[in-house]
């Protein structure tokens, strides 16, 4: 059974800095491009960025510079580290392997200005 788990989430104030996790169960990181999504509260979910199984990434414009997302296959885990957030950067982000088309359940981002 295949299971993506997100952590990292929680409260920072604008301007400060979360490191969000995304650990995959079974061999779903061999097989699978991986992004990285979120879903702001009253919005429709939206990508934020992915990596593919050959490291290409790509990133929204929104979010370009601030964010970088990583993944270490040995471990199964992608990563998006966040810097200088932003109060509109409050959402759940969502892991998903994309290839598949697997989701996590979520992991909450709030920023306070």
């Amino acid at each position: 059974q295949v299971q993506l788990v997100e952590s990292g989430g929680g409260l920072v104030q604008a301007g400060g800095s979360l490191r969000l996790s995304c650990a995959a169960s079974g061999s779903i990181f061999a097989t699978n491009d991986m992004g990285w999504y979120r879903q702001a509260p009253g919005k429709q979910r939206e990508l934020v960025a992915f990596i593919t199984r050959d490291g290409v990434i790509n990133y929204v414009d929104a979010v370009k510079s601030r964010f970088a997302i990583s993944r270490d296959n040995a471990k199964n885990t992608m990563y998006l580290q966040m810097s200088s957030l932003k109060p509109e950067d409050t959402a759940v982000y969502y892991c998903r392997a994309i290839t598949m088309n697997y989701w996590g359940i979520g992991t909450l981002v709030t920023v306070s200005s």
